[in-house]
């Protein structure tokens, strides 16, 4: 299956739709954390035992993006497009059999093997079109897609939170609400495999920089240089900072203000996820645009740094002031979800176009990573503290302390990343050849 070219006069603009179609039922992920309490009661799991769906996914996710970003890459974003709905879906459904059985198991596998190849194959599946059709804009065009991935919560999570109530929070009614999810998101996603398009050949665009202009590298190539592994660390130190409060948003917040006179609602930490998200998608348009005037390594400088602040403050006074944390919570968010919407902008700028989406699906497994690293420490601390007789604010404070150490060292990665050494350029002549070929495959 391959996308339709583009018709002459047809707007580039319609493509940042189609791409937020399917990254806006993939970003339920981030509302996971409203099913871990039910899940748990139902189910009769640890906090640790119950985030192991997300984790998995967010593994899948990593894996599959890295393996098949060259396979994106030559059939094209419908094909991609596709695969993502067949398998999120699927994981939905399969995930409701095992909410309805009470095997968990089934959910791990539903919601997090399969659904989370179908996370992969969508996260990337628009990446390299959109560069294609914004080369004068890439941290915009990528961030107005991707910012989808981080608002997705934004609805998932009230929209969860609500059928949990109206079908109970038994297995029986999470089984409803997976049901209802994997249905709904089937068929907004098959709106973007209908509407995206790739750009015509040798499409040029008006006062802006030719979309294979400057020095361009290889998937093969790119992961040889240490500049691709000082991005890797980069993006993995400030998604695993990111997630460990996204996992366990919800339930973070109570605990925080359970002992105070003003603790926190079920309702309301559902808001507070909801919040996080619209934090996450504000941050992937905002600093992302904001990355094309200043800079990405300088954009990374900000991510990091004031990100290592806003933990210091939150393990310092958050347990104090209630707008206090949840201020900093946003900003870390917004932080989270700017490097993922920058990333693809970064990796043009030191790799080119060539295979820019492929090199991003490399450079997922970061992600792979952190999204066992952050959820592990956050709940494996969490619970080993619990057991000490600990409660509130002091379930966090260790884990908090390492998320700054991360932040630290991802901002001295970002620090050592410089210019690709030439050597490892793809000539022009080869290049232009083989984007001849793989158009000519595509269309």
């Amino acid at each position: 299956m391959s996308p339709p070219v583009a018709p002459p006069g047809w707007s580039r603009w319609l493509v940042p739709p189609a791409a937020l179609s399917v990254h806006l039922s993939i970003g339920q992920a981030y509302a996971w954390s409203v099913f871990k309490p039910p899940l748990e009661s139902a189910l009769g799991l640890s906090g640790t035992q119950s985030a192991l769906p997300f984790q998995l996914g967010i593994v899948m996710l990593g894996l599959s993006a890295a393996f098949g970003g060259t396979l994106v890459e030559r059939k094209g974003p419908r094909w991609a497009m596709t695969v993502a709905l067949v398998c999120f879906s699927s994981g939905f459904l399969l995930s409701a059999l095992g909410a309805s059985l009470e095997q968990y198991w089934l959910i791990v596998f539903g919601y997090g093997f399969v659904g989370g190849i179908g996370l992969g194959i969508g996260y990337i599946s628009p990446v390299s079109t959109l560069i294609k059709w914004f080369p004068d804009r890439p941290g915009m065009a990528t961030g107005i897609a991707i910012m989808g991935f981080g608002g997705g919560a934004l609805i998932a999570s009230p929209w969860s939170a609500q059928m949990l109530e109206s079908f109970g929070g038994d297995s029986s009614g999470i089984a409803l609400a997976f049901l209802v999810h994997g249905l709904s998101y089937a068929v907004f996603m098959l709106l973007g495999v209908l509407l995206v398009r790739v750009p015509p050949r040798e499409r040029s665009v008006e006062s802006g920089p030719s979309v294979l202009a400057g020095p361009q590298v290889s998937a093969d190539r790119a992961i040889r240089t240490p500049q691709f592994w000082c991005l890797w660390i980069v993006l993995c130190m400030n998604v695993t900072a990111g997630i460990g409060i996204l996992e366990k948003a919800a339930p973070m917040i109570t605990d925080f203000f359970a002992d105070t006179s003003t603790p926190v609602s079920v309702t309301a930490a559902a808001g507070f996820v909801a919040l996080l998200s619209a934090a996450n998608m504000a941050g992937r348009i905002g600093w992302s645009s904001t990355s094309d005037l200043i800079g990405r390594k300088n954009i990374y400088r900000v991510y990091l740094g004031v990100g290592a602040l806003m933990y210091a403050l939150i393990a310092l006074f958050g347990d104090s002031s209630k707008p206090l944390f949840v201020l900093c919570a946003l900003v870390i968010l917004s932080f989270y979800g700017g490097g993922f919407a920058t990333v693809p902008a970064y990796l043009k700028d030191l790799f080119g176009t060539y295979q820019v989406g492929a090199i991003h699906g490399r450079l997922l497994t970061a992600w792979s990573t952190a999204g066992v690293l952050g959820p592990l420490i956050v709940n494996w601390i969490a619970d080993r503290q619990e057991e000490a007789g600990r409660h509130g604010a002091s379930l966090y404070g260790l884990s908090f302390v390492i998320m700054i150490g991360l932040l630290v060292v991802g901002f001295v990665a970002n620090e050592l990343v410089r210019p690709v050494d030439p050597r490892h350029h793809v000539p022009a002549p080869k290049e232009a050849a083989h984007a001849e070929r793989q158009q000519s495959e595509s269309a």
